[in-house]
């Protein structure tokens, strides 16, 4: 079993960025402006948040917090929004998820230019996402992408079993693992026999947000597991996959914490100096 080391991964990204962005400065005299909305006070969403904003300062990328009351209204945060894209210093706009129940989320994501759409969230980036064109890649699928490419584990011909059929993380893997030429099957909260199809499959991907979902009888011999969830479970972090039971199992395996979390904040930046190159 060998450990998909995300955090070393991510740092060596983090260091390549760190210079590019040093680079853009000489060039430009001007550095990324990351542009971040929280809205309410959800502490899991206010965590992210700062890990974004400091991972950001890290590389020299600036990130701008606009932190707003719950009560705002629909059209406020759209207009915020507008604000930011008309705003040409404004590289990135990332909506940080999810919103308060009053709000519709698909609206206001479909109000970020696509140009700073740095989480990939607009309908015309998961379009051409689903495609095989060049778009802004959700970060965590990306992020899980760009892991499995670091340790050149092959996927053509692979067959891939996806539980949790978000469009933030699930939808987003699935184009991802299709256009690479697996073998995708997707499960969800109305899959029958879910055991039956992680047994088959070359590589699991997790992400439902339920500890221990996955077990040692549920895994092959050999099997690739990716486990994208974040639980707290008697004070700590743990993932979607029994990792002590299942590891032993596995060809390689992310830990909780320190597997696909660092590598979803990493890609993050990366589409945000993929959006200021584009724009400059």
């Amino acid at each position: 079993m060998q450990l998909l080391d995300g955090k070393k991964i991510a740092e060596n990204i983090e260091q390549q960025l760190t210079q590019e962005v040093n680079l853009i400065y000489e060039k430009y005299q001007k550095k990324p402006i990351l542009a971040v909305i929280l809205v309410g006070d959800d502490p899991a969403s206010q965590s992210y948040v700062r890990m974004k904003k400091k991972a950001s300062e890290r590389v020299g990328i600036q990130a701008i917090l606009h932190l707003l009351s719950r009560e705002t209204t629909q059209e406020e945060l759209e207009g915020l929004i507008q604000q930011l894209n008309d705003d040409s210093n404004i590289n990135g706009i990332l909506v940080q998820l999810p919103l308060p129940a009053h709000l519709n989320t698909h609206s206001i994501l479909a109000k970020i230019s696509v140009h700073k759409d740095v989480d990939g969230f607009h309908p015309y980036n998961v379009g051409r996402v689903m495609s095989g064109l060049n778009a802004f890649i959700p970060a965590t699928p990306k992020g899980i992408m760009t892991l499995l490419k670091s340790y050149n584990i092959p996927l053509r011909g692979k067959n891939v079993v996806i539980v949790g059929a978000s469009n933030i993380v699930g939808k987003p893997l699935y184009a991802l693992m299709l256009n690479a030429e697996t073998t995708v099957c997707i499960c969800h909260i109305y899959t029958k026999n879910l055991t039956f199809h992680t047994q088959n499959a070359d590589i699991v991907c997790v992400g439902v947000g339920k500890p221990n979902l996955i077990t040692a009888g549920m895994v092959k011999e050999g099997a690739i597991v990716i486990d994208i969830g974040i639980n707290k479970l008697n004070h700590h972090i743990v993932g979607d996959v029994d990792f002590k039971n299942v590891s032993p199992l596995c060809s390689y395996i992310t830990p909780v914490p320190g597997g696909v979390g660092p590598m979803t904040i990493i890609s993050l930046l990366e589409n945000t100096l993929i959006a200021f190159r584009q724009q400059n």
